[in-house]
C-alpha cells in the first residue's frame, strides 16, 4: 500500500512529508494502523546525525500505538483488531539475552538501524523504488507500519491509544531507570537531570518507589514546574545549583542515584553527576550522546575509593513485555500519570514545527495524532 511519512534524506535536513510504499506483512509480521506517535529526542539525533543509520532516506518515529489491520503467517497471539503498543526494542524470546530475562537487550536490536526486517532481511519501506530505513524498524512517523511481532505488545482496549503510545519508549525508559536500574528504595535521594519525555517519568518512578527527596534539574522553568507537579520535591536550574541543596538535604551524604536523562548527554556531564552521588551510589546514564563521542571526564580516584558506579540503561532495564502491562496497571490505578505528559499535539505535516517546540523547551512530550484524513 501507499502511505505518507516524515522522511529524512540526510543528516542536518528537515523532515519532508512524502508518499512511500509500505510492504504487506510476511511471516512473523503484522501491519498496524497507528493512532499516535510520540516525538522523542532520539529521532532528533537521527536528524542531526548523532545516531548512525545504515543509509538514507529514513522514516523517523519509534513510539507508537494503534490497531492491527493485517496479520502475516506464523504470527501467534496477535489478531486483526487488537490494540497494540510498539516497543522500540524487539524481543525475540529465544536469544541469549531474552533467555536470561534481559529482553531489553535482545539480539534482534542489533539490526534496528539497518532497515532490514527481522523476519527475512529485506526492506518493508521504499521511496520511488529505493529501500528506506524505518527508525528502530518501526517508523511511526507514518500512519501505517509493517513490523515484526517481536516489537508488538498487545494491550487491553480500555486504554486510550494516544496515551498508550508513550509506553513504547519515554515512559518505560524513564520509569525503569529510576525503579529498576536505579533501584530506588524508600527514603532514598534521587536526582534527575533533564526533565523531558524520559526524565519526567524518572521523577514519577522515583516518587512512586518512595524516595524521600526527588530533585529535578532542568534549565527550563516550565519543566521544573511540571516536575514538582508530578513528584519532585525540589527543582533546580543546573547541576551546580542542585549540588549544594543535595548536600544540605542529606546532611552531606549526597544522592543514592543521579539519573542523566538529558536529551543530549556529553562527556562533561558525568563528573558533576558523580560528585552529587553518595558513597556506594550510582550515576545512571539514560540520555544519548553522539555515537562518535568517546571522551568523558570522571574522577577515577573518586570512582574507586568511594565505590561509585556509572551505569548505562536502555528501556529502563526491563523487558517491554513485562514493563508495558505493569505500567498500564499503574495508570489505571492513578499511580502513573500519562494524560499530563502530552503538552501539545500535532499533525504529521507539522513535524518540523513540533521538533522546534521540543528544542525550545515547550514540551514534555509532543505527540502526532493521526486522524481519519490520514487513513
Amino acid at each position: 500500500m501507499k502511505t505518507k511519512a516524515a522522511v529524512l534524506h540526510g543528516p542536518g535536513e528537515d523532515w519532508e512529508i512524502e508518499e512511500i510504499d509500505l510492504g504487506d506483512p510476511v511471516a512473523g509480521e503484522v501491519q498496524v494502523r497507528l493512532a499516535a506517535s510520540g516525538l522523542c529526542h532520539s529521532d532528533e539525533h537521527l536528524r542531526t546525525g548523532a545516531s548512525p543509520v545504515a543509509f538514507y532516506p529514513a522514516v523517523g518515529g519509534h513510539e507508537g500505538a494503534g490497531v492491527v489491520t493485517k496479520v502475516g503467517p506464523d504470527v501467534t497471539g496477535i489478531a486483526e483488531g487488537d490494540h497494540v503498543v510498539l516497543a522500540f526494542i524487539p524481543g525475540c524470546g529465544s536469544c541469549r539475552a531474552c533467555a536470561r530475562g534481559m529482553q531489553n537487550l535482545c539480539d534482534a536490536g542489533g539490526s534496528l538501524m539497518t532497515g532490514k526486517a527481522i523476519s527475512d532481511g529485506t526492506h518493508r519501506l521504499s521511496l520511488r523504488g529505493k529501500p528506506m530505513v524505518p527508525m528502530c524498524l518501526l517508523g511511526t512517523f507514518a500512519p501505517y507500519v509493517t513490523v515484526n511481532q517481536a516489537s508488538v505488545i498487545k494491550i487491553e482496549d480500555d486504554v486510550p491509544l494516544d496515551k498508550a503510545a508513550l509506553l513504547g519508549c519515554g515512559v518505560s525508559t524513564g520509569w525503569g531507570s529510576a525503579t529498576e536500574i536505579g533501584n530506588t528504595r524508600a527514603g532514598d535521594t534521587v536526582v534527575v537531570v533533564g526533565v523531558g519525555g524520559v526524565g519526567i517519568n524518572s521523577v514519577q518512578g522515583a516518587a512512586a518507589a518512595g524516595a524521600r527527596y526527588v530533585i529535578a534539574v532542568d534549565p527550563v522553568a516550565f519543566k521544573r514546574e511540571k516536575a514538582l507537579e508530578l513528584g519532585a520535591t525540589h527543582a533546580f536550574e543546573s547541576m551546580a545549583d542542585a549540588a549544594a541543596a543535595v548536600g544540605e538535604l542529606t546532611w552531606g551524604q549526597n544522592a543514592n542515584t543521579v539519573i542523566l536523562t538529558k536529551g543530549e548527554v556529553g562527556g562533561d556531564d558525568l563528573q558533576p553527576a558523580l560528585s552529587m552521588t553518595a558513597k556506594g551510589g550510582q550515576v545512571v546514564v539514560v540520555g544519548m550522546g553522539h555515537y562518535q563521542q568517546t571522551d568523558a571526564k570522571v574522577s577515577l580516584f573518586e570512582l574507586t575509593l568511594l565505590q561509585k558506579r556509572v551505569q548505562g540503561a536502555i528501556f529502563g532495564g526491563v523487558s517491554p513485555r513485562t514493563q508495558i502491562p505493569r505500567l498500564l496497571e499503574l495508570y489505571r490505578h492513578g499511580t502513573l500519570k500519562l494524560d499530563e505528559l502530552v503538552t501539545n499535539t500535532y499533525r504529521l505535516e507539522d513535524i518540523n514545527a513540533a521538533y522546534q517546540d521540543m528544542r525550545d523547551g515547550k514540551n514534555l512530550r509532543g505527540m502526532i495524532i493521526y486522524g481519519d484524513a490520514d487513513h
